[in-house]
């Protein structure tokens, strides 16, 4: 829970400042001071009764009423403290800003957890332990630099880090970013990321809250929580970047099946991120490049123009783009060309990149923008590229971007690399209200991870054809391990999974005559073994009766074989699908190209149960190897809506039996609009 109190409060207490500012409470209190805190500000400190020119009290005890408290004291005293604030002084805000709790001790988790108790009692609201605080439009309660002017339609910062909240601020204020708040969660101990961004979607104004969100994450504690709001924020018009730190692949080691193996929460997040509208990055650099491109107008396609007055940036962030699915499409307007041409340089290329030249100026960097802006109709935003050599004063090439920038309907993005050179000419460019871009090729990539990231899906299960009362009532007879044929096949069954024609013997007699029904040609597979390719313990294009007899009698000789599969033989373009439930996640969903492929080229996408048709299908389109999928050289490919409805459909058995804790389906042949599972695994844990 956020409190007003905390956001914009009245009254503030430093519990634990002083005169030293080399110290966070002193520091903290400074902040407070040199950034006009307007409200009542007071100091508990017992060995002064002034500090920094606030009157301090001896002890909590002794104050008057007030809103909001920061603590900068031991962790041992915190408790007494907020017990007196909170049931006394009507403390309903608090930032702990002192470590020394459930990140150091058990001692320390108690500490926190008896201090959580206090304040939920209470109504209250907490920020912290182990933070470096918050800064909003009423007050900057942070123990750190720098503080950024506060731009109400910029962008809110929360972080799990304090650290790397002052990191990815030095990050962005150079380039250009503004900041409207800055929350500092530290351990999360009452409100984490995820309580913030509730908080934020809660109060969403359309006329006066900010449309940029940016979030450093450490652990995502409630991720429907989270999925919940970012899906919400977005749907209002705003746009979130986040990174997620600290994914471990650890969880993979012991796993059984293929799907476990490849299953971490690493692909739990990117899926959850995908699934929410989250532009998911990896560094400080890369999420203040993305939030800077959010502060432009919008791509409405995927073609790019580059503008630049240099050969080797354009080279790069061509290469950059192109790789990441964008286009740098040659103009085709011939006439248009031409009379641009004749405004720039003899040499210069108008082809795409256009290059203007090293000589080139304002006027012809004008003319070349109008143009695309107006002439060129294959070009949906433009890169402009200009640094400086330092030869000549370029202050007219910055004031006609400015000005571009402001009336141009395409957007522009603007790639200063001179950041020595006229950096007095690009602070008057980001004095403008801009923001711009000192690499090309990290813009590049953030672009291209912007436009590929999906709208929040649809918050609906698939259901035709589903009958969840039996795949209750299977679930609920199953026994913990790994399933029988039998029990996938009812599952599947339950769910309207297409499987191929099979049966599962322990006798010559049985095989023959399962055979006999089935019709030839024929697979025979081992049951128990877990991988059946390893011990030799599949049979493929059985056709004949004899062969059912001889196989049979070595397959059930094979190590820890309890029975064999005999099934009908089926054709096409191996898939695989699979499911790992991830803690607290829910189950992670895989697809990919099956048969050996999914071991050797590890193609594969993921998803969070449950799936919609769009995400199914964005998965498939996602593949490296979706050319094999869409068929090629005159091969039969696989109807793509068939295998996305499978998907859903799978997802939809999770849904609703979250004791399957590992699945696997390898593979699923395609031909066209056949699709059936051939092979498949499911673990069960209830």
């Amino acid at each position: 829970m956020i409190t007003k109190q905390l956001i914009a409060p009245k009254s503030i207490v430093v519990v634990g400042a002083s005169n030293n500012i080399s110290k966070p409470g002193g520091k903290l209190l400074k902040n407070l001071i040199d950034n006009n805190y307007k409200g009542e500000l007071w100091v508990v400190n017992p060995g002064s009764e002034n500090i920094q020119g606030i009157k301090s009290f001896a002890s909590v005890n002794d104050l008057p009423a007030v809103e909001m408290a920061v603590l900068a004291i031991p962790a041992a005293a915190c408790v007494e403290a907020v017990e007196v604030l909170a049931t006394q002084k009507g403390v309903k805000g608090f930032i702990i800003i002192s470590a020394g709790f459930s990140e150091e001790s058990e001692e320390g988790r108690i500490l926190e957890q008896q201090i959580v108790k206090i304040i939920d009692e209470n109504n209250g609201s907490l920020i912290g332990p182990n933070c470096i605080g918050i800064i909003t439009y009423a007050h900057t309660s942070v123990f750190t630099t720098p503080i950024p002017k506060l731009v109400q339609m910029s962008c809110d910062l929360i972080s799990s880090s304090g650290a790397t909240a002052v990191f990815i601020m030095e990050s962005g204020i150079p380039k250009g970013l503004h900041f409207a708040s800055v929350f500092s969660v530290g351990n999360s101990a009452q409100n984490g990321v995820e309580e913030v961004l509730e908080f934020m979607d809660e109060v969403f104004n359309p006329e006066t809250s900010t449309r940029v969100k940016l979030l450093y994450i450490e652990s995502i504690k409630d991720p429907d929580k989270l999925l919940k709001h970012a899906s919400s924020l977005i749907r209002k018009g705003c746009k979130i970047a986040a990174i997620k730190a600290g994914s471990s692949q650890a969880g993979s080691r012991a796993a059984a099946s293929h799907t476990g193996a490849m299953a971490n929460s690493d692909l739990a997040v990117e899926a959850l991120f995908r699934k929410a509208g989250i532009v998911r990055c990896y560094g400080r650099e890369e999420l203040t490049t993305v939030a800077n491109i959010f502060h432009c107008k919008p791509m409405r396609g995927k073609r790019l123009a580059i503008i630049t007055h240099a050969g080797g940036p354009a080279v790069m962030l061509t290469d950059a783009l192109e790789n990441g699915g964008l286009r740098i499409p040659v103009i085709k307007d011939s006439e248009a060309k031409q009379k641009l041409k004749s405004r720039l340089f003899p040499g210069s290329s108008v082809e795409n990149p256009i290059d203007f030249l090293a000589t080139g100026n304002a006027e012809q960097l004008a003319a070349i923008i109008d143009a695309c802006e107006h002439e060129f109709d294959d070009i949906d935003g433009m890169a402009v590229i200009f640094g400086s050599p330092g030869l000549s004063p370029v202050r007219d090439v910055y004031q006609v971007l400015n000005q571009k920038m402001q009336t141009c309907k395409k957007p522009i993005f603007p790639i200063l690399p001179s950041v020595i050179n006229v950096k007095e000419d690009v602070a008057y460019f980001i004095s403008q209200g801009n923001v711009y871009f000192p690499d090309e090729v990290l813009l590049g990539k953030a672009l291209t991870s912007i436009l590929k990231t999906p709208r929040p899906t649809e918050e609906k299960i698939f259901l035709d054809h589903v009958d969840v009362p039996e795949i209750r009532r299977i679930i609920d007879r199953a026994v913990d391990g790994f399933q029988s044929p039998d029990t996938i096949h009812q599952l599947f069954a339950a769910t309207g999974i297409p499987m191929v024609h099979e049966n599962t013997v322990t006798t010559v007699e049985s095989a023959v005559e399962a055979a006999q029904k089935i019709g030839f040609p024929l697979v025979m597979k081992v049951i128990g073994p877990i991988h059946k390719t390893e011990v030799h313990g599949i049979v493929l294009n059985v056709l004949d009766i004899e062969t059912v007899r001889r196989e049979f009698k070595r397959l059930i000789k094979i190590k820890d074989t309890t029975a064999v599969l005999i099934a009908e033989m089926a054709s096409g373009i191996e898939l695989f699908l699979g499911a790992k439930y991830e803690d607290p996640f829910g189950h992670v969903i895989l697809c990919g190209m099956g048969g050996i492929f999914v071991e050797v080229l590890k193609d594969v996408t993921s998803g969070l149960a449950p799936l919609t048709m769009c995400e199914a299908a964005s998965m498939i389109k996602n593949l490296r190897s979706y050319q094999i999928i869409k068929g090629y050289r005159g091969k039969n490919g696989v109807n793509e809506r068939k295998f996305a409805e499978i998907m859903v459909r799978l997802s939809t058995l999770l849904r609703f039996a979250t004791e399957i804790k590992e699945l696997d389906i390898n593979p699923i042949l395609g031909d066209g609009d056949h699709l059936v599972v051939v092979d498949a695994r499911i673990r069960i844990e209830k």
